[in-house]
């Protein structure tokens, strides 16, 4: 923070010009004494345009910055306070003040005053870094209260102010991500990777982002690239087995599902993707040995136990299917798959009134799930397991 304010200092006199060159000569004086840290020489400087003029808002402000620099934030906060009240429109006034707040740990505070500082001037890359840095902060404890409009909001205003920043568009990709903004995710990660094209995180995401569009090769292609970039991480090849599932695969899918494995045996998502193309195949034996790995690893996965359900349902073994499905749906109520093959196991147990309001919720539940734009895919974590996202 400290080096914000050096900068700052020589901004402020460029900004103004002044019809009294004595004034502004020691002004000048002082913002380069600031620069060089000679802050007693700037002090005298600063004192002597005062006493002639004590309401000159250039030298207020520099002085404030003085303060800051001697770690006396409260003079420092009067001094900015003065500057902003006798000229509103002097943006430096609000960036300083804005950025002490900041300082100060006052990120509410600190907020409008550096948005007005970049009203009065775009141009300010201090109130900018001070803006941007608070709204990441705080798009990032949104987004983990489940608060994913807030996230996508915050992180699109610092997008106005950092266009180019990779981090910020990085973080609008994730969180747009989970939010099923999923053209938006994918060209925040495309252009997070023309300015860091090693991003092995953009590059993962992105490739979830494009198999959610079921552009599966072009998922494929950014997964193989992720596991180039870490090939010691099972979540890359845990999603391109997906990919390759996704094209058609199975068998292409299976190396990759058994290498995620290989590296991690408590890959559950993986675990559960086999016992997927274990159903699949029709090889209900397989596919339950895998899903009970899959749940092993991660207890009370409401798709596992759906998928469970399925593989006892195709096998005729009705009151085991209802147990899994139910268990599922007491865990996920939202769970659409679970509803649907709960209402096809009760019309086989000729329960027609239960079997409806199952089918009728999962039919209603899937019109919702196309209405909001939302993902069939849950979304992995690379370096880890898959999350609770769906």
């Amino acid at each position: 923070m400290v080096m914000i304010f050096f900068c700052a200092a020589g901004v402020a006199l460029g900004q103004t010009e002044t019809s009294e060159p004595a004034s502004s000569s020691q002004l000048q004086d002082a913002a380069n004494e600031i620069s060089s840290g000679k802050l007693d020489l700037a002090e005298r400087d600063l004192q002597s345009v005062l006493r002639s003029n004590p309401t000159d808002y250039r030298a207020l402000d520099l002085l404030g910055v003085v303060r800051v620099l001697e770690k006396q934030p409260a003079k420092a906060e009067e001094l900015f306070g003065q500057v902003v009240k006798v000229k509103p429109d002097f943006a430096p006034g609000h960036a300083h003040l804005g950025l002490l707040y900041l300082q100060e740990g006052r990120a509410q505070d600190a907020v409008p005053e550096l948005r007005e500082a970049l009203r009065l001037d775009p141009g300010r890359t201090d109130a900018a870094g001070g803006l941007v840095h608070i709204l990441r902060e705080q798009a990032k404890i949104a987004s983990q209260q489940g608060n994913l409009d807030d996230a996508v909001s915050l992180l699109l205003e610092a997008r106005k102010y950092a266009p180019n920043n990779a981090d910020v568009l990085y973080e609008f990709g994730v969180v747009a991500l989970k939010r099923s903004l999923v053209d938006d995710a994918i060209q925040a990660f495309q252009e997070t990777l023309k300015l860091r094209k090693d991003d092995s995180l953009a590059v993962f995401y992105l490739g979830y982002a494009l198999m959610d569009r079921g552009r599966f090769d072009d998922a494929r292609q950014q997964f193989a690239r992720y596991v180039e970039l870490r090939p010691d991480d099972p979540s890359g090849y845990g999603a391109l087995g997906m990919s390759l599932a996704g094209m058609g695969r199975p068998e292409d899918a299976r190396t990759q599902f058994e290498r995620s494995i290989a590296l991690d045996p408590k890959q559950s998502e993986s675990y559960y993707q086999l016992g997927l193309l274990d159903l699949d195949a029709g090889d209900y034996d397989a596919a339950t040995r895998n899903l009970q790995h899959a749940l092993e690893a991660k207890p009370n996965d409401a798709l596992t136990l759906t998928a469970l359900g399925r593989v006892e349902f195709e096998q005729k073994l009705y009151p085991g299917a209802i147990s899994h499905l139910q268990q599922a749906l007491s865990l996920d109520g939202s769970a659409q798959e679970a509803h649907y093959y709960l209402g096809l196991t009760l019309a086989r147990m000729g329960r027609k009134q239960e079997s409806s309001e199952q089918l009728g919720i999962a039919a209603r539940l899937e019109e919702e799930r196309k209405a909001h734009g939302r993902r069939l895919l849950r979304l992995r974590e690379p370096g880890g397991d898959s999350s609770s996202s769906k």
